[in-house]
């Protein structure tokens, strides 16, 4: 996965500061670089906002491509088909996050890789559970440990 530089969010945050002062005609050149077309609506207002979040689109689409493509086949089934499967109820890191928690005045990283593979200290793990194990020498639920599940959610029946 490709995540965007700070010169590149730097850019993104301003284009968007900048849009309110552009002129209404360079507002409408964008418009037409971005969509194709002039603007259906003569709206500054409008036009800005929705200026701002198709500049932000762009630059997730770069940022983000997997959840792009996930959301992308969610939404091709449910054209297809008329459902759509449900996401996993636990909270699964995207590839490359970085899981931080301190533990006994330490602090330790986990780096989320692909396929559910999780790297501490230079080695890999299936689960999250067992980096927490590794970190605390005993059974811990790994998203709880690290902060992506809250303790309230086996108490309302939800399972990682």
């Amino acid at each position: 996965m490709s995540s965007q530089s700070s010169e590149e969010i730097a850019s993104t945050a301003a284009q968007i500061a900048a849009l309110p002062d552009l002129p209404w005609s360079e507002l409408k050149a964008r418009w037409i670089a971005l969509f194709g077309e002039p603007p259906g609506i003569n709206n500054r207002r409008y036009v800005v906002r929705r200026l701002a979040h198709r500049i932000q689109e762009d630059a997730y689409r770069i940022s983000h491509p997997m959840l792009i493509d996930d959301n992308a086949r969610r939404i091709k089934q449910l054209i297809d088909t008329g459902r759509v499967s449900r996401r996993p109820a636990h909270a699964v890191p995207l590839v490359g996050s970085v899981l931080t928690r301190v533990h006994n005045g330490q602090v330790h990283r986990v780096t989320a890789l692909a396929g559910d593979v999780f790297e501490y200290q230079g080695r890999q793990f299936s689960s999250l559970s067992k980096v927490a194990r590794e970190i605390t020498g005993t059974r811990w639920s790994g998203p709880a440990f690290f902060g992506l599940r809250s303790s309230d959610d086996k108490k309302d029946g939800k399972r990682e």
